[in-house]
């Protein structure tokens, strides 16, 4: 099996464009006002920080957006997903499929919750959960379908729906459809309805980086099985008075800028969608990169702009290319994501013999520059005149 592989170039120190952005949705004044009404409100020591109202305002507003029929905020998307997990009392041998292809968050929390994680390998053109390669996985003891709508690409749910309709587990039925939709918020999939209204739950995550956050941390669940929803009101206010439960509450100013953000996400995936097909047809023609799929039957957010080095360049030639964007143009960029099992010693122990080596294919040829909406113009073009110049260069070593 390789070894870790780095997902960030070496030089870091003189980048004009970080790996990553820092920040994915962004703040204006609406948001600093919103901030500014829950700190007065919450000056009086009769009314203290007590959540109650806003956070029931912004699950309903959520509810609204994306047509499920509940939405019960976090403190994060991890957490959430874990309260998912732990509803499903997974039992030893209690199997659970995810995409190789992965942030480590889903394949740790079902690790944490007991279940026994089955990798499965990633689309080769959207990098999403492959549903024929599930359905090879699948066995009497699956209990879950762990969907990750993969850097923004919207996965078609149908097709694991139809798979868990016909591989139902002996005891507990059909096994329910999880989604992690940390970075898709906003999307609409290949049904035309909204992320987050499709499958037995859906999993955001509000942290810094994604489509909108919520003072850099928070999460929300929707589903629309009110029992399910009725359970993580328990678990994440101490159980009630009969159940078991932990504190897990977004805070009232986390939900307060939460509207507002909710209110602004089609206008920011709008920009971000505009600046990705800007940077697509740029970069388009560049016959050594694989541009990120379109996906006109659906809404492609764009998390990331991925792209795919030749074959023949897999690892050290996509090394190279990151290595040189970085120390002579200052563009960052990130490897986002390789199999998990790579990078993480307790999911490699955990899922030893489980390689996956399309994953590994694809992933040793995955790069993803920096892109983000607010990045100007003239910040844009430098970036793709970089990556033109740079793959044009490694091209005379690497040879496609």
């Amino acid at each position: 099996m390789p070894t870790n592989p780095a997902t960030v170039p070496h030089t870091t120190h003189s980048l004009r464009w970080p790996v990553e952005p820092a920040q994915g949705g962004w703040y204006t004044n609406a948001e600093h006002e919103a901030a500014q009404k829950a700190l007065t409100s919450s000056d009086d020591w009769r009314t203290g920080w007590k959540n109650t109202t806003t956070t029931a305002a912004f699950e309903d507003a959520f509810t609204s957006y994306t047509g499920a029929a509940f939405a019960l905020t976090f403190n994060s998307g991890g957490t959430a997903l874990e309260m998912l997990l732990r509803y499903l009392r997974l039992e030893r041998g209690d199997e659970v499929v995810s995409c190789a292809i992965n942030f480590v968050g889903p394949h740790l929390a079902v690790i944490n919750q007991g279940g026994r994680l089955i990798l499965a390998e990633p689309d080769p053109v959207t990098l999403n959960l492959d549903p024929v390669d599930t359905e090879r996985v699948m066995s009497p003891r699956t209990r879950a379908i762990l969907l990750t709508h993969w850097n923004g690409a919207t996965a078609d749910l149908r097709p694991f729906l139809d798979l868990a309709n016909r591989h139902p587990h002996p005891v507990h039925g059909p096994p329910v459809v999880i989604v992690d939709a940390a970075r898709a918020c906003g999307g609409r999939t290949p049904s035309g309805m909204v992320v987050g209204a499709e499958g037995w739950a859906t999993v955001f995550s509000f942290e810094s980086k994604k489509l909108m956050t919520t003072f850099g941390q928070g999460g929300m669940v929707t589903t629309n099985d009110p029992a399910l929803a009725e359970r993580l009101r328990w678990m994440r206010t101490y159980g009630g008075r009969e159940h078991w439960g932990t504190n897990q509450m977004l805070s009232k100013i986390q939900a307060a800028v939460g509207l507002v953000q909710l209110g602004r996400l089609d206008e920011m995936n709008a920009a971000r969608i505009h600046r990705a097909h800007q940077r697509t047809k740029v970069l388009t023609g560049i016959t050594e990169l694989a541009l990120p799929p379109a996906l006109d039957d659906r809404t492609h957010v764009y998390y990331r702009h991925n792209l795919l080095v030749p074959t023949a360049w897999a690892g050290a030639g996509r090394d190279a290319l990151m290595e040189m964007l970085a120390a002579r143009h200052g563009v960052g960029s990130i490897v986002s994501d390789p199999p998990t099992y790579l990078g993480h010693q307790l999911i490699r122990a955990h899922t030893a013999g489980q390689d996956c080596p399309r994953a590994e294919r694809l992933a040793a040829r995955l790069l993803c520059p920096c892109l983000h909406p607010l990045m100007s113009e003239t910040d844009e073009a430098t970036v793709c005149d970089a990556i033109r110049a740079t793959t044009a260069q490694v091209a005379r070593t690497f040879h496609a």
